[in-house]
């Protein structure tokens, strides 16, 4: 590589990215996200039921950071049952086009073939 090009790729403010990631790196933040953008507003049960095999542990963890990170909006009914419901929060929706692109590279770019889905 040009000993300018690594200069100035050196040069390359990272810290935007890596905020980024963080907000929504990891194995079912990103899933999270596409399933409420995708059903709209969804209850917990609603929301590990679509999501198949994650445990209650893992999913009220990633909830609590999506919603500290201001990317999801938790709403809470004062009743008996409780009732509590997760929409996206602006700042999750500003997040849409990127998700559907990745899923439409996804389905662009397959490496296995799909199960079929019925």
């Amino acid at each position: 590589m040009d000993k300018t090009v690594l200069a100035n790729f050196k040069r390359i403010d990272m810290e935007p990215f890596n905020e980024a990631m963080d907000l929504i790196s990891g194995k079912w933040k990103m899933n999270i996200l596409f399933c409420i953008s995708e059903i709209g507003t969804m209850r917990y049960g609603e929301i590990r039921s679509t999501l198949g095999n994650i445990t209650n542990r893992v999913l009220s963890k990633k909830l609590k950071e999506l919603e500290e990170n201001d990317l999801i909006i938790r709403k809470e009914y004062p009743q008996i049952p409780p009732k509590v419901e997760y929409s996206l929060a602006p700042k999750g929706k500003s997040l849409l086009p990127i998700l559907r692109m990745i899923c439409d590279w996804g389905k662009d770019n397959e490496m296995f073939p799909r199960k079929d889905v019925k």
